[in-house]
């Protein structure tokens, strides 16, 4: 047997297959429990639509409410709720082991513009060459950030080797 297509948001009017249903009002006043023919007919007085609002309760919980109207103001709350979350993301920086220190202070300055915003960065020094023979030089560079940044972000993850690159994550404080 075929399944019919899920329907997104509540059932509405005939959809509804409750034997019963609780009934509330346009005024949100509870009319009790009563067989669904009955509160279909109810909704028709009305003009306007049967809506199961609680499908979980026993029995359903239905209002008479302008279906459209519902669908515009959830539609409505949930866009309001996606403007308000905040995206944390991760930014990454890019560093060598011997950077000139103007080139060091306009990275930190990004970083702490980042930090601000409420982003994670990402520090990833690269390593060329014969620098891989001299990797403490790149931790000196990591620890130097790590030092510099310490009132505003906490290490999330501490350097770390990932082939010829050294990578360390910061989050905002």
């Amino acid at each position: 047997m075929v399944q019919p297509p899920v329907k997104d948001g509540p059932r509405v009017n005939e959809s509804i297959d409750a034997a019963q249903v609780r009934l509330i009002d346009p005024d949100g006043t509870q009319l009790g429990v009563m067989p669904t023919r009955e509160a279909l007919a109810r909704a028709e007085q009305y003009g306007l639509d049967l809506v199961e609002v609680s499908p979980t309760a026993a029995p359903p919980v239905c209002k008479i409410l302008d279906y459209g109207k519902y669908k515009f103001q959830e539609q409505k709350r949930k866009s309001e709720a996606r403007k308000k979350q905040k995206v944390i993301e991760v930014k990454e920086i890019k560093f060598r082991p011997n950077i000139d220190s103007h080139d060091y202070d306009v990275k930190m300055r990004s970083m702490v513009k980042f930090f601000e915003e409420g982003d994670k960065v990402k520090v990833t020094l690269r390593f060329r060459g014969r620098e891989m023979a001299h990797q403490e030089l790149g931790t000196k560079v990591l620890d130097r950030i790590r030092n510099d940044v310490d009132a505003l972000a906490k290490v999330e993850q501490h350097p770390l080797m990932e082939g010829r690159q050294m990578v360390m994550v910061l989050a905002p404080r």
